[in-house]
């Protein structure tokens, strides 16, 4: 069917019923008037007379004002402020005329006023009334019953999309909502069913099929909440993406996704000066190593949308720096950068590049991170971690950039393993090249990240798919998580703030049990943790902790004025050597491979350092296999360190 002659049909069917509609508000304006009695045939002949005048002024009127561009099938509040106008347009202009023509003189005072408002409803009325029957008609109930949980904008969003579908494949039974005052009330006519705790008893009650969660503003602690609730009633539960994601500010059906692991332990909104970042970072050259990384794409991404004068990438694998090198072409087409295939052990290509681009501001984010697999590759932690660390951040030094920051870890806290170890000693280089420079060096401190490569939230998800089993090292080990996001918005605070000389640590929250973790994102694929899905404990492997720390015991923490950046101070883990003796020492052994000289001189230089993993006595409560209440964990985040980023 031709879709332009459906529209011309339809406008011709609006328009002839509005034509109608006119002398049908005319007449009744009258009997109105003469309370709803005989008409004196004197007043009979001065509307019938004037009538045609009234026909074609309101008619061209109602054209004009663009009255049959919208759709009855959608009509809204803009279309009834349309009509109103119109109305009043019309009504105005068949006074002046009537008056002009001498044809006032039987016309009450009372007729124009009535006649006015007789046309808002004639033609309104009609077109709601069409689009609620639309809305409402009896094959709606054939789709899947569906609860909303949230009866604010975004559950009034999602209904109305429901309702628009023409496919019907899901009918709004009801909402849940906590607030009291709707309660029993209706949105596009689907009812408030009752307050969240009612989601197992309305569920049975009204036949619900499907859940949909409504609430973008959820913190991570209501999230929880309400999956438990939802868990609970054995139906599939959908939900719609956190605020900060809305991009358009629109919600529909379409944008419904499974609750993910980063719902229940993600943490509020992180508050930015992003007036002082920008400033901090725009019409400056800023250069990011490992720029195809977890931490270095979002970085990218964030930087770029800080408009810097230009953005210069460098990373040592070629499809991750290919693949961010694509992104940035598509989101920021208009942005500068340059992208170089380059390892920051390479002096001399390292030396090239700062030659060639001048950056005023480095991210090092460029660093090997999966603790277990370091433990038998010193050789290569040494390089990347420490040599690697110290030629860009003595790159900066000789070409007068202004800041580096160095992105380091909590395992640099106590080192028990190598890749805390080498990042404890990145953080010394960055320290001690600070005092003689006139660069600035921050290093920023902080737990583990949701969803970076090789960590446990992509493993977990795989062997949830294959069936299980779920292997966790062990039934007590806990970390501190935040997403990557925030941890590069805080990154870029922590930049911009920082003096020089400082080790920024990020407020992580509270540690959360890998366990916990685990068993959520088995209850997430619809399967019960120990019944469907096995979870076996195989042990901590080589240099794995029970827990991290993210701050030594004789560090102070000064407060920033950014609430979750804090400032560690104090002689907490100081090298014992001199840095940079023991870093060349460290770097010749290196060399040549030798594995034993490696290990003494970063016992040498970190007294600290503890090779055998710190709190591992084993009770027998901590071996329990029962699963973990939600209060038994933090609310704050989640992923394992053992498998993978700083």
């Amino acid at each position: 069917m031709n879709p332009l002659l459906d529209r011309l049909r339809s406008r011709t069917a609006a328009f002839s019923h509005d034509l109608v509609m006119i002398p049908v508000a005319w007449i009744s304006a009258y009997w109105l008037r003469f309370n709803l009695g005989r008409i004196p045939p004197e007043f009979v002949d001065s509307a019938l007379n004037s009538l045609p005048w009234v026909l074609v002024i309101q008619g061209t009127v109602f054209w004009l004002f663009g009255l049959y561009r919208g759709v009855w099938r959608f009509a809204s509040l803009p279309d009834l402020v349309r009509i109103v106008k119109a109305a009043v347009a019309g009504t105005l202009l068949v006074v002046v005329a009537l008056f002009i023509l001498n044809r006032t003189e039987l016309i009450p005072r009372s007729v124009p006023v009535l006649f006015l408002g007789l046309q808002v409803i004639l033609l309104a009325g009609p077109r709601l009334l069409y689009r609620w029957l639309k809305d409402h008609r009896l094959n709606l109930s054939s789709g899947q019953r569906v609860l909303v949980v949230g009866a604010g904008r975004a559950g009034e969003m999602l209904v109305r999309d429901m309702l628009r579908d023409t496919s019907r494949s899901y009918f709004p039974a009801g909402f849940v909502d906590d607030k009291p005052r709707r309660q029993g009330s209706e949105v596009h006519g689907v009812p408030v069913l009752g307050q969240t705790e009612a989601i197992p008893e309305i569920v049975v009650r009204e036949d619900i099929d499907l859940l949909m969660l409504a609430v973008p503003s959820a913190t991570a602690k209501e999230m929880r909440r309400l999956v438990e609730l939802c868990e609970g009633t054995g139906r599939p539960f959908r939900t719609v993406p956190e605020l900060r994601n809305l991009m358009t500010g629109q919600v529909s059906i379409s944008q419904l996704r499974p609750v993910s692991i980063e719902d229940l332990l993600g943490r509020d909104p992180v508050s930015l000066d992003w007036e002082g970042i920008r400033a901090g970072l725009s019409d400056r050259a800023v250069l990011v190593t490992g720029a195809g990384g977890s931490i270095g794409s979002e970085l990218v991404r964030q930087i770029a949308a800080a408009v810097p004068s230009r953005l210069i990438l460098i990373d040592n694998g070629e499809y991750n720096l290919y693949r961010i090198e694509m992104e940035l072409l598509e989101r920021y087409p208009s942005l500068s950068f340059t992208r170089y295939l380059v390892d920051v052990a390479d002096a001399a290509g390292l030396d090239a590049v700062f030659a060639a681009e001048r950056p005023q501001i480095i991210f090092h984010a460029a660093a090997y991170k999966h603790v277990p697999m370091l433990e038998d590759q010193l050789r290569a932690a040494v390089r990347n971690n420490v040599t690697g660390t110290r030629i860009v951040s003595e790159a900066a030094s000789r070409w007068a950039c202004e800041r580096f920051v160095l992105i380091s870890t909590d395992k640099a806290v106590h080192p028990a393993n190598i890749m805390g170890a080498t990042k404890r000693v990145a953080e010394a280089i960055c320290q001690t090249l600070d005092q003689d420079s006139a660069c600035r060096y921050i290093t920023v401190r902080f737990g583990n990240v949701l969803g970076s490569a090789g960590s446990v939230v992509p493993l977990f998800s795989r062997q949830i798919e294959h069936g299980g089993p779920v292997t966790v090292t062990h039934p007590d080990i806990e970390r501190f998580f935040m997403t990557i996001p925030e941890a590069c918005q805080l990154i870029m605070q922590a930049a911009v703030i920082g003096d020089g000389g400082e080790i920024f640590v990020l407020d992580m929250g509270e540690p959360v049990k890998i366990r916990y973790l685990a068993e959520q994102m088995i209850r997430l694929s619809g399967r019960e943790p120990g019944e469907d899905i096995p979870i076996h404990y195989i042990g901590l492997r080589p240099g794995e902790k029970l827990y991290e720390e993210l701050f030594y015991d004789s560090e102070d923490l000064v407060a920033t004025r950014h609430p979750k950046i804090r400032v560690a101070r104090g002689s907490g883990g100081l090298i014992a050597a001199a840095p940079g003796e023991s870093v060349a020492a460290l770097e010749q052994a290196a060399a040549v491979d030798d594995r034993s000289a490696m290990a003494n001189i970063l016992r040498a230089m970190l007294p600290e350092w503890h090779p055998e993993p710190r709190g591992q006595t084993l009770s027998t409560q901590s071996l329990s296999n029962r699963p973990l209440s939600t209060e038994a964990v933090s609310t704050e985040a989640g992923q394992d360190r053992r498998n993978a980023d700083a």
